[in-house]
C-alpha cells in the first residue's frame, strides 16, 4: 500500500513527544532551544523569538555541525508551520540521537493565534 505525507506524518505523531503550544512556551522560557525548521522566508515573515532557524530539507545535514547542538541530550522544541514537517524532522532528529525532542502541535500557525 502506497503511503501519503499525511499517513508519514501520523505513524510519526504516534511515536514522537508532542507539546502544545502553552507546554512548548514553559519549556523555551526554561531554556528549550526553539528550532524553526520551515523554508527561509516564512522564518523571515514572522518566528518566535531567539529560535534557531534550520530548513527542513537541510536539517539532517546541517545539525550537527551546528554549535548551538552539539549537546544531543537538550532540549529541543521543534515548530513549523502548522506541527507536521516538525513531527516528521523529530523522527529524524532522534535518529540522529537527540534524546530530548519533541514537536509543537499546531506549529508556528497556532502559536502566532495564542
Amino acid at each position: 500500500m502506497t503511503k501519503t505525507a499525511i499517513d508519514l506524518v501520523n505513524e510519526a505523531k504516534k511515536t514522537i513527544k508532542e507539546v502544545n503550544v502553552e507546554q512548548a512556551n514553559a519549556m523555551i522560557a526554561d531554556g528549550s532551544i526553539a528550532l524553526d525548521i520551515r523554508e527561509v522566508a516564512e522564518y523571515e515573515a514572522g518566528n518566535i523569538p531567539n529560535s534557531i532557524h534550520i530548513a527542513r530539507g537541510v536539517l539532517e545535514f546541517q545539525i550537527t555541525g551546528h554549535e548551538r547542538f552539539q549537546d544531543r541530550d537538550a532540549s529541543i522544541v521543534i515548530y513549523c508551520r502548522s506541527g507536521g514537517r516538525s513531527a516528521l524532522a523529530a523522527i529524524s532528529l532522534e535518529q540522529l540521537g537527540y534524546t530530548n525532542v519533541c514537536s509543537m502541535a499546531g506549529g508556528y500557525n497556532l502559536w502566532s493565534e495564542s
